[in-house]
């Protein structure tokens, strides 16, 4: 498969089906596209609206012209999500989506529109359709399905978790080929070249992506987050970029197209990164809502990843998800919703008696049950609180039988309710583009970044620097910047 890249020619690259050869999604894939897509917004933070909204979209659809499918323009809808987790991906039926924390990383117009083609060529090549069977057949249901997987194995949790919580977080665990993201590459360089853009945007969009994930594999110990999500679903390598430049260099227009960096720049200006506080946020060990009131920490040597109805704690030796809900003032009535929501009404964990505590003044319960699963057995642990006479909150933990609750021991007693000067004091962060002045400096820009640690670091690679580049006045750069709560 890579020597056969390598050798394509330029024609082989920029060929578009004749209209006779056009391919017609396939209306079942449309349907089930549509019915799921409330689904995914609502799971990845919501979608955005607005300007920016509309200028990808409209950057989508110039791109997915050149995609040979049918009716283009009507079947491909493109969706910018509300998200901080870096991620892009489509569905079989003409859906895709890319998140807002993704466009912080990109340079210009031409790095969206590949990313876009990019998604785009996985839906024309009907890879979408494979990558479902593959999915299948791991037999991984559901949010904490995905989450929880690595603690017992994929069929294990496949058949203790049932479908009363799955969402649509199992696409955290469908992966494409290697030799479907090549070909993906390819058919998106060649959409974006004949829509007019720089056919070296995908090499240099793959190059922000490397250089984020290195960046993220130094800090990720100390910033308490998971893997960007895309370092998972689309495998990256040096190859990857290489072969980039060369199906680049094939279609004969490098540097001769568009990259619209200052019309790209002025619609990411005041764009949110990182967590919504509207969502909580994670800094550090703690998650912080600063709407709900509370915080916990979880043990150093844990990541968590914030979701728009949870936060999942991943670690070698458990993890976890945390979560809330309507409460009646019955503790225990409200561990079996829980334990209902889980095993989705199949009674396969035999859970033991409540056992009542209280954690920093808030009444508590927890229960620690056993499965026996295809990889042994495991302890399930639900250890909830009563946050107020409506709501209540809970963990729920995975851990190797035996264990219970002993690696989050730390985590549960560390939930307490904030103050108002606490809650005052998470503020949002937004990218701000900043024109270069006479006497700036790396060290002078990086310092505006509202980050505790790796302020310079951070501050190269979202800009494509390094130590020894030189700052020209008048260009622009992005930062980030603290902003002010909606």
């Amino acid at each position: 498969m890579r020597k056969s890249i390598m050798l394509l020619t330029a024609a082989a690259v920029l060929a578009t089906p004749a209209l006779a050869q056009l391919r017609t999604l396939r209306q079942s894939d449309v349907a089930e596209a549509a019915k799921q897509h409330e689904q995914v917004v609502a799971e990845f933070g919501g979608a955005m609206t607005g300007p920016r909204a509309a200028y990808v979209d409209n950057v989508g659809r110039r791109v997915s012209a050149y995609s040979g499918t049918a009716n283009a323009g009507q079947v491909y809808h493109f969706t910018t999500l509300n998200s901080a987790v870096e991620n892009a991906f489509s569905v079989a039926g003409g859906y895709v989506y890319i998140t807002r924390q993704l466009m912080g990383l990109m340079g210009d117009e031409a790095e969206l529109a590949f990313v876009l083609g990019h998604e785009t060529g996985h839906v024309a090549a009907d890879h979408s359709r494979t990558r479902q069977k593959s999915a299948q057949r791991s037999q991984i249901i559901g949010v904490l399905g995905a989450i929880l997987g690595g603690v017992v194995g994929n069929n294990a949790v496949g058949n203790l978790i049932g479908q009363g919580i799955q969402q649509y977080g199992q696409l955290a665990t469908l992966k494409f080929s290697r030799a479907q993201e090549y070909q993906a590459d390819q058919l998106g360089i060649g959409y974006i070249a004949q829509a007019g853009y720089d056919p070296l945007a995908g090499a240099t969009m793959l190059d922000a992506l490397t250089r984020s994930s290195a960046l993220e594999a130094r800090v990720q110990g100390k910033t308490g987050r998971s893997t960007p999500e895309w370092a998972s679903t689309h495998p990256l390598s040096e190859n990857r970029s290489v072969q980039a430049k060369q199906l680049a260099q094939a279609t004969g227009r490098v540097g001769r197209g568009l990259r619209n960096r200052d019309a790209f720049l002025a619609q990411l200006d005041g764009v949110l990164v990182d967590d919504d506080p509207a969502q909580g946020v994670i800094e550090g060990t703690s998650f912080t809502h600063p709407d709900l009131r509370l915080r916990f920490d979880v043990p150093v040597g844990f990541q968590m990843q914030n979701g728009t109805d949870a936060v999942t704690i991943a670690g070698s030796s458990g993890k976890a998800q945390f979560g809330g809900g309507r409460y009646n003032g019955d503790l225990q009535a409200y561990v079996g919703q829980v334990l209902q929501g889980l095993t989705g009404g199949e009674q396969q964990v035999q859970m033991g008696p409540l056992q009542r505590t209280q954690v920093n003044g808030i009444p508590a319960v927890v229960t620690t049950g056993r499965a026996q699963t295809d990889s042994g057995v495991v302890d399930v642990s639900i250890f909830a609180y009563e946050w107020s006479p409506t709501s209540a909150y809970h963990f729920i933990m995975l851990t190797q039988g035996g264990q219970g609750i002993g690696p989050f021991q730390q985590m549960v007693g560390s939930l307490r309710r904030i103050t108002p000067a606490e809650a005052a004091a998470v503020r949002p962060r937004v990218i701000d583009v900043a024109t270069v002045r006479a006497g700036d400096t790396l060290q002078s820009l990086a310092g505006r970044m509202a980050y505790r640690d790796y302020r310079l670091e951070r501050f190269l690679s979202l800009n494509n620097l390094s130590t020894s580049s030189r700052l020209v006045p008048g260009t622009k750069v992005k930062l980030i910047v603290y902003g002010t709560r909606r």
